[in-house]
């Protein structure tokens, strides 16, 4: 269901201390992590506590909470130092979304290319 926790959640499972992971910032709403298969140097994961299955689900459900991710991205992004950075939301798994947790992506620390892949 839409905004509960799910068992077979790995980002639920995060949320809940059940899994470790690099928190490099935290709010009521939303968690930050670093990835753990970095594809920049800087690459943090922002995710909502409440369980969405993408940025879709998300922002029709929530889209209050859409925005908190949105804004906690560019807080890790200046926290991190980044004057220039990437958000992405990869929705489906045709676009490289490989936990159903809805999570924007903040990369930087080095150039990157247009078109992204």
């Amino acid at each position: 269901m839409s905004g509960e926790p799910q068992d077979d959640c790995l980002f639920c499972k995060i949320v809940a201390g059940q899994i470790p992971a690099t928190v490099v910032r935290e709010t009521e709403t939303t968690l930050a992590f670093r990835d753990i298969n970095p594809q920049a140097p800087t690459h943090v994961l922002v995710i909502p506590r409440a369980h969405h299955a993408d940025a879709a689900a998300l922002a029709a459900a929530e889209p209050a909470l859409a925005a908190d991710v949105l804004r906690e991205a560019g807080q890790i992004a200046a926290q991190e130092g980044l004057d220039s950075y990437r958000i992405v939301f990869n929705t489906g798994s045709g676009a490289g979304q490989t936990v159903f947790h809805a999570h924007a992506h903040v990369l930087g620390g080095r150039g990157l290319q247009w078109p992204p892949g």
